[in-house]
């Protein structure tokens, strides 16, 4: 039986490679419904009184929008874990991630994230989701 590190571990894993392998429908498995998603101004926009929700809570919508950016060309993919904290229940965890992800649109204009996350996850019914992302 894996530790609840490992099964947090093999959700970043997958998440990396629904980024690598554009696959919304498995990005799309990582959510849990009331998902929150926290966006800075910018990639070092440190102070959360200048943040946005640029998407609403977790949807089918989320899909939509994620297929759309995977139409794009993808130019590196790397996500680099620095710190997993699980609660003492095992039934929470967050996760400190390094992330650099950049892809070119069909205009060829170049976009992406590249700065550190803060992942929170929850066990839902003996599966972790992601419940809130914090930060890029």
């Amino acid at each position: 039986m894996a530790s609840a590190e490992q099964e947090i571990r093999a959700m970043i894993d997958r998440e990396t490679q629904a980024w690598t392998d554009r696959d919304a429908d498995l990005l799309m498995t990582l959510f849990h419904p009331a998902m929150v998603w926290s966006w800075p101004q910018t990639n070092d926009s440190f102070d959360p009184l200048a943040w946005d929700v640029e998407v609403s809570l977790f949807s089918s919508g989320w899909l939509e929008g994620w297929r759309e950016l995977f139409a794009c060309d993808l130019i590196r993919n790397s996500r680099e874990i620095r710190r997993i904290v699980v609660s003492p229940e095992r039934d929470a965890a967050w996760a400190v991630v390094d992330v650099d992800t950049a892809w070119r649109d069909a205009a060829g204009k170049d976009a992406g994230w590249k700065g550190r996350a803060c992942k929170s996850y929850a066990r839902i019914g003996g599966d972790w989701k992601m419940i809130a992302h914090v930060g890029l």
